[in-house]
């Protein structure tokens, strides 16, 4: 699966809120990098942490663009109110092995602490 593909087919798992079928597009040494958070490294501990923020938060994740770059795609997306963040997903052996996501600008969209 192309890096485009791939993230689009992350945003359709994403808003279905299912953590499980979103962490199987992850690698199993994946590690995702949110700003100003701790990294979380493996599958499991990356379906383990969108478990919990579904848990909490309604989340829905509205794509603006999407760019792909060799073996990488960056998401610029959106939330129905309008506010907006940014995630960059690189993709390796068909699997995502590294994302970013702008979790500041996510967390204040659910009006969460941010650390």
């Amino acid at each position: 699966m192309k890096p485009r593909e791939m993230v689009e087919e992350w945003i359709r798992r994403f808003n279905r809120r299912d953590a499980v079928a979103v962490a199987e597009l992850y690698r199993e040494d994946a590690l995702h990098l949110p700003a100003k958070q701790r990294s979380v490294e493996g599958r499991s501990a990356i379906q383990k942490m969108f478990e919990e923020d579904f848990a909490v938060a309604g989340m829905t994740c509205v794509p603006e663009v999407i760019y792909e770059i060799d073996d990488s795609a960056v998401l610029e997306w959106r939330d129905p109110s309008g506010r907006r963040g940014c995630g960059v997903f690189a993709v390796r052996d068909s699997r995502i092995s590294f994302a970013y996501w702008d979790e500041r600008a996510s967390a204040r969209m659910q009006d969460l602490p941010i650390q």
